[in-house]
Parts: structure tokens; C-alpha cells; sequence
């Protein structure tokens, strides 16, 4: 079973105070500009939470409003202390960074900024004196700096197509402290060599996706660094001998993305040995993608030998027998390798098996998307076609991909589809409701971002698979939101509208009216109404067509406004054509004359219904054998409603009132009252205020006759709603009334006396 722990107090406090600055921490300036408390000061601690909380509310909640005025917050260090900041995308600029200058950082991190300039790398200098760790992963302006507009006699001068030249003096001088450095995805034209040089403490460098031909000067840390990464990087020989000098590395990552295709070199049995020789303090190594040259692994006969082991004499991988302990880490994704038995390492990056997909996804997702989406493509067979044993830890992974790459189609188109399989029935007693409402906030933010048809699907499907619309009811505005955009869309996937016209069902059903208001104000009925006009005017009459009928009856239900609506927007028109283009549509039938129902229930919308075509249409329906008795007794109920109103509205010559009636009366005694419906009622009211009157008794007949069929029925159910809703008073009360009919009467009896057994069956008389 899930078990749901509570979220930290720190994290839960921090939260509430970043959704609303205002009212804690802050006041506003001139009614625009956020600022601190006077008496107010943080700790590190604090404010580190607040910055790293509040980039992580803007990149994953869509409906948190980033503040202008935050950065600046934080610019005054008496009475704020910042030291560990990890900002991403776009959203961050260079006054961010501007405003916070004044602090003594130890750690920045930033992540695909690409709005940053060459302003920023200006700012950087503020913090060289305490800066230990750096990373500037994927901000491609940050080399970048404006143009000078008189232009340039140069002919060298890289010019980005914003028009902005290259800054090629920039250094990390005066960063004396600085031991941590990435600069994957560094903007080419950048010499890195001239960049890196002042650095005297580097103990860990990530060069991912940079082509550099020569590396001869990564030896000047040949004695410090200890952690070396150069994924995509086109390697050769050279690149090779220079790394093999890196005595002291801990952590070495020569990993290629497979797909890309400049790449030259290939991986040997040599190359392993030489790193297992030289590189003896190497505890993780990842090789990831590379194509081996030769074969570097032991015979058949030898694989086969003994139990999995990861003990090095024991490897499959020949140079890896060599080593003198197993690896904590070893990167295999995209190798044949991953497949051998004897694997001398604790964690292992591949395909092979279910913990080799989940180490790769979580080694690979934040920087490199490309291979994390091909792990989650593998996780996605695995959860279709066998089962997922760690299921836990796989949904987590894929929730922080699809939130860490939320614009990146490919983890989208992954991510959504593992999803699907990740949540249906056989793994839900293993999912706490803290964790299923993660995967749906992360499913509705790829509805939002990603107007893709097959993350689109993707996304809907696997809403389906929670309890609707409670598990859905803490987004519910915004879900309804997303699923009418999909379905107002000029162009549509019949699959994706016809998933999200049940979705839009499902919501309306068996939630509360003020829930049915605000979603009919948001365009619900008119969404609905068009896609049937469509599918009309395609002479089509289909799932979504039968869906929408019945998302409609559900949203009209006790619900005045949105009846009024139907009728505003042709509703009417719309139900007559479908009978006509239908007519032996039995579903369509029930789905109409229950929504028919409901606006007949409203009082002021009944005229509109008392008109002699109207009137002759829903008196033939009487006679209908269309899903059991559900058209016959829709329509009666119809009519019952009208009638209620007397004699002095009906102006029409024909049909007239008694024949109606009549016909009403006959409608009824033809029903078996022990029919199984296709009814849910979540009120008797409307029912019961057809109950002691004396205006129209075959209206009075009908609502007793629903109350005897559905307490027979299904008594544990409506039994205890007729008590609660004093309807047995209201029953007594036609027995008291002349105008009644016997059989009315008689009917009225058996609902009190079933109620009356039903109360003493239900009394627990256990001693």
C-alpha cells in the first residue's frame, strides 16, 4: 500500500510564502514593486530555499505568476544572505543576476539561461572571490554582447544572427577559489583553453558538446582534478593520452549521444585497458553510446559461468578484469556491453533490464534529454508488455523529466506515454495520493505546453486513468480549461476529441453545482453544442456526438443557468435534427430527453418548451421502447413538469392537454416497475415537488411511480436519500389528497412501507 509522507515544514512554509509575498514577507512599493519587511532579515538558509523554490514554482506550476521584482528582493545583504543558487531557462535575465551581485555566492548554477549576456558574465566577476562552484550549462548568449553599432574592421568576429558579437577576453581571472566548472554547451568560437588558464584550484570540469582538437592543457590540473567530462565530444588519440595522465580522476565521462554522426572515434580494448591502468583511483566511468571496434567481451562459455557477479576477476568486459574494485558507476546506455552477465560495477546505465533503464534515466535526465528520452522509451515497453517492479522510482523519474524538459517533444512524447502505463489499475494501490496528483499536474503542464498531437493524446489518456472527478478535482478549473481548448481547436484528432469529450463527461458527473456554474461560464454547453452541430452536419453519430448529449444532461442538472444556455445557443434546433438524422440511435434518445429533463425542471425555461411541436415530439417519444423504458420515461418526465404548470398555460389547440395526458397515463402502466435503470440521482427534489398537488395527478403519478421503481431497485442506495430528503411526509401527504388517484395511492403506500422495512432492516440489533 502507498503511504503518503508530508511535505517538510520548511518546504510547506516557503511555498506559502512565495504564492503570497504580499501578505508575508513583503510589502509593495508605489503598488508595483515588491519589497522586504524593514524589521525582516534571512539566513542563507532561508533565502537559498526561496530563490531555488521560486525558480522551481515558475519552471513547473503554469499557474504561478512570476514576480518582477523578485531578484531585487534579495539585493540587500543586511538583511539577506544568499550562498547556494541553482536558476534555468529563460525566464532568468541579466538584471536577475544584476540584482544579486552583492552577495559573497559559493555556488551558481545556471541552466539553459539563454537570455543571459555578456552583462552577466560582468556580474560573475562580483562573485569570484567566493565562488566555488559554477555551472553555465546551455546558456548560449552568455559569450554574446551587443554589436557596436559604429561596426567593426574585423574580419574574425563572430556575429550571432541577433547581432551580437562574440567576447573573446573575457577569463576566469580573480577566480582563485572556483574548484567546480561546467561549461557544457559553450558557445562555439570560445577558446577554452584561454578561458580556463587562470584557474589554479579545479577539481571537477564538465566539457559536454564542445569540439576541441587539442586538450594538452587539461594536464596543468593533472594533480587536482578529479571529476572530467567531455560527452560529445569527437575524441582521438591524442585526447586519450592527455586524459590517461589524469592520474588522480575519480570520475571520467567519454559518453556520445549514438544518433549524432560526425563522430570519428572508436572505442577499443586498449583504450579501456589504458584508462583501468593509469586511472586507478576511478570509481565511475561512462562510455554511453560508443561503438567498440573490436570485441572487447570474454567467450559465450565464460559469460554463461556461475551467478551475476560484479567482481572485476570475474568481468565479462575483458580490460574491466583488471581493476582493482568493483565501480560505484558505469555508464553502458547505448552499448552492447549493458547486455553481458558479469558487470563489474554497483550502478549500471543500459538497456538490459529494468535497473539499468531506471539509472539511466535518472543519470541522464537534466543534461542530457536525448538520451534520458530514449531510457524512458525502453521504461515504456517494460511497463506495457511486463510488469514495473520498482514503481515508485520509475514514476518519479519520469515526473522530474517531463518537469525539468517540459518544451522538449521527445521526453514529452516519452514521458506522456510511460505515464499512461505508470498509473492504470494494476499500480494504483501502489501510488499514494500526494504522488498521483505529481503525475497530473505534470500531465495538464504538458497539455499546456505542448500543443503536440501525440502528447496531447498521451496526456489525456492517462487522466483516464484516475478516479474522475475526484482525483482531479483540486486542478478542476484548469483541466476543463485545457480539455475545452483541445476541443475548440479548428483542427482535431478524432481519437484526442473523442478521449477528451468522456473526460469532460466524466468532470461534470457527480460534482457540485457550483462546479457545473463556473465550467458552463468557461464555455462548457457552447463547446458542446458545437462539436454536435458538426458531427450533424458530417451526418455522423458517434462516440463524441453520444459523449456530448450526455456531458450536456450532466452539466444541466439542477444547474438553471446552464439550461438557459442550451436553450440560448439552438439547443433546442440541435435536438430535434438529431432525432430526425437519428432515429434509431437508442443512446442519443436517452442522452437528450434526460438533458430535456433537467431544463424542464426550471420553471421559468418551460414556456419555451410548450409549443405544439415540441409537445407532439416528446408525446410520440412516449411511446418509444428505446432503451428499456429510459426515452419513454425521460419524456414523461417532460411532460410532467409542463403539465405542473396548469391548465391556464397550455394555449394550444393541438395537441390538447388531456390527450397529452392521457397518453402520459398509458406511458406509464406500460412500464415493469422492477426495470434496472440508467439513471443517477444525486437529489429526489425535482421528483418530490411533483408530490402533493392537485394540478395535475398523472405528473403526481409519475413521480410516485420513479420513486417505487428506484427504491424496489436499488434500495441500499435510494432508500436512505428518500428518508433524508423527507419525502416519506410528502408521500403521506398524497395519501391525504382527494384528488389522487387509487393507484397512485397505492403506490404512495408501498414506497412508505419498503422504507419503513428498509429502516428496521438496517437497525443493528447485535448484542
Amino acid at each position: 500500500m502507498a503511504v503518503d509522507s508530508p511535505d517538510t515544514l520548511m518546504a510547506l512554509s516557503t511555498e506559502y510564502c512565495l504564492r503570497n509575498l504580499e501578505g508575508t514577507l513583503c510589502y509593495l512599493l508605489d503598488n508595483e514593486t515588491l519589497r522586504l519587511h524593514p524589521d525582516i532579515f534571512l539566513p542563507s538558509e532561508i533565502c537559498d530555499k526561496l530563490v531555488n523554490a521560486y525558480m522551481e514554482l515558475v519552471h513547473t506550476d503554469n499557474n504561478f505568476e512570476p514576480y518582477e521584482s523578485f531578484f531585487p528582493l534579495f539585493s540587500d545583504t543586511r538583511n539577506t544572505r544568499l550562498t547556494r543558487v541553482h536558476l534555468r531557462e529563460d525566464t532568468v535575465q541579466d538584471q536577475d543576476l544584476e540584482a544579486i551581485r552583492g552577495q559573497d555566492l559559493i555556488e551558481l548554477h545556471l541552466t539553459n539561461c539563454e537570455k543571459l549576456t555578456a552583462k552577466s558574465l560582468q556580474t560573475l566577476c562580483s562573485f569570484r572571490d567566493t565562488l566555488v562552484s559554477l555551472s553555465l550549462f546551455g546558456c548560449g548568449n552568455i559569450f554574446y554582447e551587443e554589436e557596436n553599432p559604429g561596426g567593426s574592421e574585423s574580419d574574425d568576429i563572430l556575429v550571432n544572427p541577433t547581432r551580437q558579437v562574440l567576447v573573446k577576453d573575457f577569463t576566469f581571472q580573480g577566480f582563485n577559489r572556483l574548484r567546480i566548472l561546467n561549461l557544457g554547451r559553450l558557445t562555439e568560437g570560445v577558446n577554452v583553453e584561454t578561458l580556463l588558464q587562470p584557474l589554479t584550484s579545479l577539481t571537477s570540469l564538465d566539457l559536454s558538446c564542445i569540439q576541441l582538437y587539442r586538450v594538452t592543457f587539461l594536464t596543468q590540473w593533472k594533480d587536482r582534478l578529479s571529476s572530467l567530462v567531455l560527452y560529445n565530444m569527437d575524441l582521438s588519440d591524442e585526447h586519450i593520452q592527455t586524459i590517461a595522465q589524469l592520474v588522480h580522476l575519480r570520475h571520467l565521462d567519454i559518453s556520445r549521444d549514438r544518433l549524432s554522426s560526425f563522430y570519428k572515434f572508436k572505442l577499443t580494448r586498449k583504450v579501456l585497458s589504458v584508462f583501468v591502468r593509469n586511472l586507478i583511483h576511478l570509481v565511475s566511468l561512462d562510455i554511453s553510446g560508443h561503438v567498440l571496434l573490436e570485441n572487447c567481451a570474454v567467450s559465450q562459455i565464460e559469460e554463461a559461468l556461475g551467478r551475476p557477479s560484479i567482481e572485476p576477476s570475474k568481468s565479462s568486459i575483458c580490460p574491466f578484469q583488471e581493476l582493482k574494485r568493483p565501480l560505484q558507476f558505469l555508464g553502458l546506455f547505448d552499448t552492447s556491453l549493458c547486455n553481458l552477465t558479469h558487470i563489474p560495477a554497483y550502478k549500471v546505465t543500459g538497456s538490459k533490464n529494468e535497473d539499468q533503464i531506471l539509472n539511466a534515466i535518472e543519470a541522464y535526465t537534466e543534461y542530457r534529454p536525448e538520451m534520458a528520452s530514449r531510457a524512458i522509451n525502453h521504461l515504456f515497453d517494460i511497463a506495457r508488455i511486463q510488469r514495473c517492479s520498482q514503481l515508485l522510482r520509475a514514476l518519479q523519474l519520469v515526473i522530474s523529466a517531463l518537469k525539468c524538459h517540459k518544451y522538449d517533444k521527445s521526453i514529452q512524447v516519452t514521458g506522456s506515454a510511460a505515464l499512461f502505463y505508470l498509473t492504470n489499475t494494476e499500480y494504483r494501490t501502489e501510488q499514494s495520493v500526494k504522488l498521483r496528483r505529481q503525475v497530473i499536474q505534470v500531465v495538464l503542464n504538458g497539455m499546456e505546453s505542448y500543443q503536440e498531437v501525440t502528447v496531447q493524446r498521451n496526456c489525456c489518456l492517462t487522466l483516464c486513468n484516475f478516479n474522475i472527478p475526484e482525483e482531479l478535482e483540486f486542478q478542476y478549473r484548469r483541466v476543463n480549461e485545457l480539455l475545452l481548448n483541445i476541443l475548440n481547436q479548428s483542427r482535431q484528432d478524432e481519437s484526442i476529441q473523442r478521449i477528451a469529450v468522456h473526460l469532460c463527461n466524466a468532470l461534470v458527473c457527480q460534482v457540485d453545482n457550483d462546479h457545473k456554474e463556473a465550467v458552463g461560464k468557461m464555455g462548457f454547453v457552447t463547446t458542446m453544442l458545437k462539436l454536435i452541430q458538426k458531427k450533424l452536419v458530417e451526418k455522423t453519430c458517434d462516440q463524441v456526438m453520444e459523449f456530448s448529449w450526455s456531458a450536456l444532461w450532466n452539466i444541466t442538472d439542477e444547474t438553471p443557468d446552464n439550461c438557459e444556455m442550451f436553450l440560448n445557443h439552438s439547443g433546442m434546433k440541435l435536438f430535434l435534427e438529431c432525432l430526425k438524422e437519428f432515429p434509431d440511435k437508442q443512446e442519443l434518445h436517452r442522452n437528450m430527453l434526460g438533458l430535456l429533463g433537467n431544463v424542464a425542471e426550471v420553471k421559468n425555461l418551460r414556456p419555451q418548451l410548450l409549443t405544439p411541436h415540441f409537445i407532439t415530439v416528446f408525446s410520440n417519444l412516449l411511446d418509444s421502447k428505446a432503451d428499456g423504458i429510459e426515452v419513454s420515461y425521460n419524456a414523461c418526465g417532460v411532460l410532467s413538469h409542463i403539465m405542473f404548470d396548469g391548465q391556464e398555460v397550455w394555449a394550444m389547440a393541438d395537441p390538447l392537454r388531456d390527450q397529452v395526458m392521457d397518453r402520459m397515463w398509458a406511458a406509464i402502466q406500460s412500464w415493469d416497475v422492477n426495470s434496472r435503470r440508467n439513471i443517477n440521482y444525486r437529489s429526489f427534489e425535482p421528483i418530490l415537488r411533483l408530490l402533493p398537488q392537485d394540478i395535475a395527478p398523472v405528473s403526481q403519478h409519475w413521480a410516485t411511480w420513479a420513486l417505487y421503481n428506484l427504491i424496489s431497485v436499488y434500495p441500499d442506495k435510494y432508500c436512505p436519500l428518500l428518508i433524508k430528503e423527507n419525502g416519506i411526509a410528502l408521500l403521506k401527504r398524497v395519501l391525504e389528497l382527494e384528488s389522487a388517484r387509487q393507484e397512485t395511492k397505492e403506490m404512495a403506500r408501498k414506497v412508505i412501507e419498503h422504507c419503513s422495512n428498509f429502516k428496521d432492516d438496517s437497525m443493528d440489533t447485535t448484542r
